[in-house]
């Protein structure tokens, strides 16, 4: 099977493709490159650098991310529009607003080719001493995050950038950062379905593209495997969320998998689990996952018809939203940035929550 490759996110060293990486990516038939801040100088940069990326695919383009939900997390900087946290955004109460938010969100980052964006965060920030969501999340309760996820997923797809909701089954109640540690969810399963569960539900009803599994363990689900690697977390994905799309793990080199798996051990259990498409920050990492993939495939440690599955679902969506690529035209780009009518909406959005604390 040839195709494994489309199973996997790379990261990239730098600002431009190493020969290693251009090897690998079109060899391998990778299905998607996560970018970061070492990968962004400019707009124009940005554009070129996806664009030697897409000229590599074997079939469909690749999947182009990056983690741009706003406030603290967001890789590129320079030129982008900087929008303040979400946490702040909601308690203006107004969805239409979070739709405009994503509207330039999505209009620059598919001027430079950005084809998924890793947000929605549907987390809820229900624990105060949980630094790693906290302003990311939309609230503290599941109404008022709910509220905002579509109009987020919306405003992404009408401008046709793909969408991710992250992370599940609810990232928001833990004190342990997954990045250094594994975080342990003691709390009921009747309680996190009634709770963390619903803005997934609202992202599953609008359509979401992607979910992000968590690498979390909640002891109700599953109290040995984190959710990214657990079938029982997958299966409630599926069966009790009824939720077809595309499952995408967190970064396998997160501490919390890090510290307890090997890099291809890790990535055969999460496709075993259920997810469809494994994320890595570094080449190297993805080269070791695909050995592991290669490695399940050959020793049928994973099945040839799970495989086919998750390799067929990824073509639909691709096939489905990719229209024939057409390299960005670099010229074209400054007229995208810098916008005044995004200055005066992003000056009045700044002023409106100043007046509300």
């Amino acid at each position: 099977m040839t195709q494994i490759g489309q199973l996997v996110f790379t990261g990239l060293s730098g600002l431009t493709l190493t020969t290693e990486e251009k090897i690998f990516i079109e060899k391998e038939d990778i299905g998607g490159v996560i970018l970061f801040s070492k990968n962004y100088e400019s707009p124009a940069q940005l554009a070129e650098l996806v664009n030697s990326i897409q000229v590599l695919r074997k079939e469909y383009p690749l999947f182009i991310c990056t983690d741009h939900e706003g406030g603290r997390v967001v890789r590129f900087k320079t030129q982008f529009t900087q929008f303040p946290p979400m946490l702040d955004i909601a308690k203006l109460d107004s969805p239409k607003l979070v739709f405009d938010v994503a509207t330039i969100m999505a209009e620059e980052l598919t001027a430079c080719g950005i084809n998924l964006n890793l947000a929605p965060v549907c987390d809820i920030w229900n624990n105060d001493q949980n630094k790693v969501i906290w302003d990311r999340a939309f609230g503290t309760d599941h109404e008022s995050v709910s509220k905002f996820i579509s109009s987020m997923i919306r405003g992404f797809e009408t401008n046709h950038l793909m969408s991710c909701a992250k992370h599940f089954p609810g990232h928001g109640n833990t004190l342990k950062d997954s990045h250094y540690d594994l975080p342990i969810v003691k709390k009921s399963l009747a309680d996190i379905k009634a709770e963390e569960f619903q803005p997934f539900i609202k992202a599953i009803k609008s359509r979401v593209d992607m979910i992000m599994m968590a690498h979390i363990i909640v002891e109700e689900i599953d109290p040995d495997l984190p959710c990214s690697l657990s079938p029982k977390a997958h299966n409630i994905l599926r069966n009790e969320l009824k939720y077809k799309g595309l499952i995408l793990s967190d970064d396998m080199q997160m501490g919390a998998i890090t510290a307890h798996r090997g890099t291809g051990e890790a990535a055969m259990m999460a496709i075993r689990a259920g997810s469809d498409l494994i994320e890595y920050r570094d080449t190297a990492e993805a080269i070791l996952g695909l050995e592991g993939l290669k490695k399940a495939h050959k020793d049928k440690t994973i099945k040839s018809s799970d495989f086919a599955d998750r390799l067929t679902r990824i073509s639909e969506v691709k096939k489905n939203y990719f229209t024939e690529y057409k390299p960005i035209y670099v010229p074209d780009l400054e007229k995208k940035f810098n916008r005044r009518q995004t200055q005066i909406f992003i000056d009045d959005l700044k002023k409106k929550i100043a007046e509300k604390k």
